[in-house]
Parts: structure tokens; C-alpha cells; sequence
């Protein structure tokens, strides 16, 4: 099973904010330049292969990333589409000790949500993470 924990770790070693500006779950107080990572709810049927489960290569791990910048749209979008970019174009990624087979990257470029009650932008990006069972 691929876990939000070891997500976090791949997403703050991008380099896009600071390891200490990258959280999981809720965060009172969040720091501008930092980045959310939480599960995505999934929908639909559960997807079995035909002879059962142990047949399955597999699975798919939704997540949704929240960046939360600064009071500046432009820096804001900017950090937020470096973000997708180097999501866009991995290659060869293990996180952990899982191999991901693929990024599927949910929405066209990163989502523009507006600011929080302090002014800041956020920006949201869908991806969903295509891992090996």
C-alpha cells in the first residue's frame, strides 16, 4: 500500500517548498509557501480482476494537493505550476519501496480555489497515483 506519509516525503522533495512547509492532514495556522497533501475521496465500484484480487498488478492512490502561497496571485500560480510541472514530467519514480507505474495528473494545470480568510492563494491539484501492488 502506497501511504499519504510517504507521498508527503516525495512531494517535499521536489523542492518546491521547505520539507517543514509540507503537512498532511489539517494544519491550524498553515505558513504561506506551503503545500497540502491529502487523500481524495474515490468513487465508483471497487475494480476486481477476474480470478480474484491476487490477480490484481495494481491500485490507484487519489490524492489532492493544496498549495497555499502568498499574497501574490502571480507567485502563487507560478509555484503552484512548478509544482505540476515536475509532477508532469517524473520518470522512473519509487517512493518508498513502491514503484509507481504512473502519475495521472487529474485536472489540466493546477485549479485556481482563490485565498484564504488571510489573503492567501491556493491553488489545487488533482492526481491520482498509479502504483504497483
Amino acid at each position: 500500500m502506497l501511504g499519504i506519509g510517504e507521498i508527503r516525503k516525495y512531494i517535499a522533495g521536489l523542492g518546491v517548498a521547505e520539507d517543514s512547509h509540507v503537512y498532511i492532514g489539517k494544519l491550524d495556522n498553515k505558513q504561506e509557501k506551503s503545500i497540502g497533501v491529502y487523500n481524495r475521496k474515490q468513487d465508483g465500484a471497487a475494480q476486481i480482476p477476474l480470478g480474484g484480487m491476487q490477480n490484481k498488478s495494481y491500485d490507484v492512490k487519489p490524492v489532492s494537493l493544496l498549495v497555499h502561497w502568498n499574497r501574490r496571485v502571480s507567485e502563487s500560480e507560478k509555484a503552484a505550476q512548478e509544482l505540476y510541472e515536475k509532477m508532469l514530467n517524473v520518470q522512473n519514480l519509487t517512493i518508498g519501496e513502491t514503484g509507481i507505474r504512473f502519475l495521472a495528473l487529474q485536472t489540466p494545470a493546477p485549479v485556481d480555489v482563490g485565498t484564504d480568510d488571510n489573503g492567501v492563494y491556493e491553488f489545487v491539484i488533482w492526481i491520482d497515483f498509479v502504483y504497483e501492488r
